[in-house]
């Protein structure tokens, strides 16, 4: 008896389109403080900003900036005789404004056969990278402050210990110092279970990979611990103190910059030395931004391939992109400090 086999043909694509999948998004946090500034068009792409210096102040550093030289005695005005003029003396900060952009080109084949649609998805990249670009700017500016402290050293170089409260009370001492007010209302304590009550306090913003060290802090308390569990940002993991912290992937530390890992037991990125992550942080008013007036956002483009011109008569080529003009800069280096610390290799 034969026994008939029926083969089957080979398929004709035997692939399956599949779902477009989620990719990271940036995160940006430092914008949740700084003071805003707009600035004029067609004036210039230069400002400059200016404060008077406390009587006595000078600008030697952070702390002379905001240092009151005054004694009562001094000020002792004898009978009939008029008391010796005195100057203001101003700090000048010159900022300049700097133009970022992207931009990403797809051909007429691409929109018309290709079988995701590109155009959308360059839109959607381009808001998120140019919010990483903006967030970068911020991040290089604040992390550049002149009030440093460093764990377990003097210098970038000698750093070998993780963050600390008594490292942060330090800080603490300097910004109040410097008379920083603090950037936060009090949060009261509420009817719900275990809920603990919130200081005012100073924002820290460091990298995500410093979390553990922040955990084990004395005092630390759980934004899920907070009355009405009113947080200052979605990435806000808690408070100690006077303190309330912020971890973003997007403040990355300085590779292999501190002291020698040894048996120190934290983290180096292929080498022999310690990852060093700048924690900043930030009291009112400490820094700010510069953004042209009528253009604080994104200024996006989009020129579809349809549209004909003499460099494209035959409609074969699409543009999507974004421009924005800004600058960030430290107002006053005293209401600021940059703690440069190690973290834990867990």
């Amino acid at each position: 008896m034969t026994i008939q086999k029926f083969g089957t043909e080979a398929a004709r694509i035997g692939k399956l389109k599949g779902e477009i999948l989620k990719h990271s998004i940036p995160r940006e946090v430092l914008g949740i403080t700084g003071t805003q500034h707009k600035m004029g068009k067609n004036q210039s792409d230069t400002v400059i900003f200016r404060r008077w210096l406390p009587f006595g102040g000078a600008t030697t550093n952070a702390t002379t900036i905001n240092q009151w030289v005054v004694e009562a005695n001094d000020h002792l005005t004898a009978e009939g005789v008029t008391p010796e003029a005195d100057t203001l003396v101003p700090q000048d900060i010159t900022v300049k404004l700097r133009q970022y952009s992207c931009l990403y080109q797809y051909s007429d084949k691409t929109a018309d056969l290709y079988e995701d649609n590109i155009p959308p998805a360059m839109k959607k990249q381009t808001g998120e990278r140019m919010g990483l670009v903006r967030e970068k700017i911020r991040y290089g500016a604040l992390k550049g402050g002149t009030n440093k402290f460093y764990a377990g050293g003097t210098t970038r170089l000698t750093v070998d210990e993780t963050i600390s409260l008594g490292q942060l009370r330090n800080i603490t001492r300097s910004i109040s110092g410097n008379r920083g007010d603090l950037i936060t209302q009090i949060l009261s304590p509420s009817r719900n279970y275990n809920t603990t009550p919130v200081e005012a306090a100073y924002l820290v913003f460091c990298h995500t990979d410093v979390e553990n060290d922040i955990r084990e802090l004395p005092g630390f308390k759980e934004t899920s611990e907070y009355s009405n569990r009113k947080v200052v940002h979605t990435l806000e993991l808690g408070s100690t103190d006077r303190y309330r912290f912020v971890v973003s992937p997007e403040l990355t530390p300085i590779i292999n910059s501190g002291a020698a890992v040894g048996s120190t037991g934290l983290v180096s990125t292929g080498g022999s030395s310690i990852d060093v992550y700048p924690v900043i942080v930030v009291a009112e008013d400490a820094w700010g931004d510069v953004a042209l007036r009528g253009m604080e956002s994104f200024d996006p483009t989009h020129l579809p391939h349809t549209m004909k011109d003499k460099n494209d008569p035959m409609g074969q080529r699409g543009y999507i992109g974004s421009k924005f003009w800004s600058a960030s800069f430290i107002q006053n280096d005293g209401w600021m400090a940059v703690f440069e610390c190690g973290v834990t290799d867990l």
